[in-house]
């Protein structure tokens, strides 16, 4: 047995893990505006075909890792690639937050039934922002090994992982308006990212996960103090 490969799948796994946060946050605010009917074939088909994507990229990964040479000025590829992705992230989040913001309690349903979104425009966001995740997560892989059987296994693992999770994640976050905005803000957040990076700079994953993980942790004790606070109300 090869530990040396069992250390490099157990790190892929984890960062398809990380990448696959995004993923769900973003899952999670784009089957908010499909029919509550279609939300879960849109996530399913939509992560299967982000899935394919991603292994498609991995077949092409000596040409991904090309990507970073220059093509105009000191822009390659994969930084107008990031760019274009961080900026549809940051119009995306910013418009959804500006819709719940706006929608009022009388009026939520209304604003929602007008803002629904495709099946097919569902599926086909979701499939693009993963394929701008997708260009580092590929790089990154084909840097740490070149065996295609621990690169390929990992991300199948970890597209299991997420697909068992995001239902129950995204449909929490759609009910309950603060996490959105807080899922929103993390968008906004991934989406800056992209955008330094496709400028050339370099911001520490950690330095974005940590506070993100902290935000949540703060909320859901906020949520949890309102819920014991309504139920200690009603005891006699």
């Amino acid at each position: 047995m090869d530990y040396n490969l069992l250390a490099t799948f157990a790190l892929l796994v984890g960062l398809e893990l990380v990448l696959g946060i995004d993923n769900v946050l973003l899952i999670s605010i784009v089957t908010d505006r499909v029919e509550k009917a279609k939300r879960n074939k849109v996530r399913i088909i939509g992560l299967a075909m982000a899935l394919g994507a991603r292994l498609l990229l991995l077949l092409g990964a000596a040409y991904i890792v090309k990507l970073n040479e220059p093509v105009i000025g000191s822009f390659s590829y994969k930084s107008l690639i990031l760019l274009v992705g961080g900026g549809f992230l940051l119009y995306k989040a910013v418009k959804e937050i500006h819709h719940v913001v706006e929608s009022g309690p009388d009026h939520a349903e209304e604003n929602a039934g007008a803002a629904k979104l495709s099946f097919s425009s569902a599926v086909l966001q979701i499939l693009a922002l993963d394929i701008v995740f997708s260009i580092d997560s590929v790089i990154t892989a084909v840097g740490l090994t070149d065996n295609l059987w621990v690169i390929y296994s990992s991300v199948i693992v970890s597209f299991v992982l997420v697909l068992i999770f995001s239902g129950t994640i995204a449909s929490f976050v759609q009910r309950h308006t603060t996490l959105k905005i807080l899922a929103l803000s993390f968008l906004i957040t991934i989406g800056v990212t992209l955008g330094v990076e496709g400028f050339g700079g370099h911001v520490p994953k950690g330095y974005i996960y940590l506070p993100m993980a902290f935000a949540l942790l703060v909320e859901l004790l906020q949520m949890r103090f309102v819920y014991n606070q309504e139920r200690f109300k009603k005891k006699p």
